[in-house]
């Protein structure tokens, strides 16, 4: 496995961690939302939607956490990938589109790790070895 698959599963793990640190604060008090995140408009924010928010965040996190333990897994690492362009654009539009979450360092962190997250996985595609598939698609241009 390339140095860099490594370093990328750190990163997840790392960032898996962090998630669920934002999950356990997401259920124990709501205002935590609102006074990091949802600044715009702290009243829309209510303890069904930080338990909602709770629960997504875990969920990516045990995506992510999933995909460094496996990280060669194609279909675990699209999913993984998926996970921060979704939170990469629920951020973006609630910043830019409903002005719920202003650009503070509350939304900045997210909007960054989501970023840097997915340029260093669209680089770790170039790490992953030929699939036995694209060996023989490969050879039958050949003949």
């Amino acid at each position: 496995m390339s140095r860099f698959l490594n370093v990328l599963r750190s990163w997840l793990v790392m960032v898996s961690v962090i998630a669920v640190g934002n999950t356990v604060q997401s259920f124990r008090d709501h205002s935590f939302l609102s006074e990091k995140l949802y600044t715009g408009t702290p009243g829309f924010v209510n303890g069904l939607q930080a338990r909602t928010f709770g629960v997504w965040t875990l969920l990516s996190s045990i995506i992510r956490c999933a995909c460094a333990i496996d990280i060669q897994n194609r279909t675990l690492y699209h999913i993984t990938l998926w996970t921060f362009v979704l939170a990469l654009g629920h951020f973006l539009s609630e910043a830019f589109i409903y002005k719920t979450a202003p650009l503070t360092i509350g939304v900045m962190a997210p909007l960054i790790v989501a970023s840097f997250s997915i340029i260093g996985m669209l680089i770790g595609f170039q790490c992953f070895p030929e699939t036995q598939e694209e060996v023989g698609a490969r050879q039958k241009k050949r003949n």
